[in-house]
């Protein structure tokens, strides 16, 4: 039985990528504060925040082109810090890709290579390879004017990989594509990077694509890590409301918790309705102030309130997001509210039975939810 991929959570690994407390100030402005990070051998690890957050900061920090204030950036534990961009075994694609235009695919690629004195024969192999690899081998006569802005993506790839760096920085890469094209490149630079087994660090505002493409996501806010872990834990258990809210739709309710005890809390969210149950291994003290945190996905929408459901709360229909597959309805609940329900199309939008000014109930199981405390 093969064992996943998971690095970090064996204690003995050691990264390729360790930040210690790192500070980068900016006058009196602090980008990044006090940042301890690290990044594994093979991962593709996705740096993820709003604008302003530091992200960027940090990848040029990885790259060379700034400097901390304080702490350290180790690579393969060699301090980076003295040593100039050039002359670090890292790499970094621009989302603006930069290519030469009056260069061809075939010469753009190699380009790096040559200005590194690399022979010419090991040059020629090095190239036909990555091309094919990047799909690029009937494409290296053409120039970037020639082709299409997926082809020279993937040109600005090769030429960035074919030098074979330690550590790949990917900054927005995808950023200049179209929505479908920038899905269906998602999963060619999965393939490739598992392929060749470089470290991907990627940084991006765009969550799905984070979601999609990473081993793991450091979400950042403010300059600081507010969480760092895996796609499916980032979404299924955050640790703060700002991650829940950052990462896909959620709703979020505050209440009180009234009862708790293990395995579960209640939580009185809405006068004239009886407390909602949470299972959570986090059983805060009666009196104390929490938030439940639901995906859409697990709320369910009906006309009736169903039988024996562990928590249910009546509303109306208020607005109705059609996105094909799914349907979202935003419901207001008695106290101005508004809960997410998602549903999945099995029948024609002008078929469902739910529609705009509607009294409705929602209802979630126990463990639909995640108690949050911050």
């Amino acid at each position: 039985m093969t064992l996943p991929f998971a690095p970090w959570a064996d204690p003995a690994a050691e990264p390729l990528i360790d930040l210690r407390n790192v500070t980068k100030r900016f006058g009196a402005f602090e980008a990044v504060r006090d940042l301890s990070l690290t990044i594994h051998e093979r991962e593709f690890f996705a740096i993820l925040g709003p604008s302003g957050c530091g992200k960027t900061t940090l990848m040029r920090m990885l790259a060379g082109f700034e400097t901390p204030n304080e702490g350290q950036i180790l690579l393969d534990g060699q301090d980076l810090t003295p040593i100039p961009p050039a002359k670090r075994p890292v790499n970094m694609m621009f989302q603006s890709y930069a290519l030469f235009p009056h260069l061809t695919v075939e010469k753009n690629i190699a380009f790096g290579l040559k200005r590194e004195g690399i022979p010419k024969d090991e040059i020629a192999d090095r190239v036909t390879d990555i091309m094919r690899l990047v799909q690029l081998t009937d494409f290296a006569r053409r120039k970037p004017d020639q082709l299409s802005g997926g082809q020279r993506q993937r040109v600005a790839l090769a030429r960035a990989l074919v030098k074979r760096p330690k550590l790949l920085l990917l900054d927005e890469p995808l950023g200049a594509l179209d929505k479908k094209l920038r899905q269906e490149t998602q999963f060619e630079l999965m393939n490739i990077q598992e392929t060749l087994g470089t470290t991907f660090v990627i940084v991006t505002h765009d969550q799905e694509e984070a979601m999609t493409v990473s081993s793991r996501i450091a979400v950042m806010r403010a300059g600081e890590l507010a969480q760092v872990a895996t796609p499916t834990d980032l979404y299924e258990r955050p640790e703060t409301r700002f991650v829940a809210d950052f990462i896909g739709e959620v709703t979020v309710l505050e209440g009180r918790v009234t009862t708790a005890s293990r395995g579960g809390v209640g939580l009185a969210a809405m006068e004239d309705a009886p407390d909602l149950r949470v299972m959570t291994e986090d059983t805060p003290p009666a009196g104390t102030t929490a938030w439940l945190a639901l995906r859409p996905e697990k709320v369910s929408i009906s006309a009736a309130r169903p039988d024996g459901a562990d928590n249910a709360l009546s509303g109306k229909v208020l607005d109705i997001a059609y996105l094909g597959n799914i349907s979202t309805y935003h419901v207001e609940l008695a106290n101005g509210t508004i809960i997410k329900a998602q549903e999945s199309n099995r029948q024609r939008a002008d078929r469902r039975g739910i529609t705009w000014e509607d009294t409705v109930w929602v209802t979630w199981e126990e463990d639909a939810g995640v108690l949050l405390r911050a």
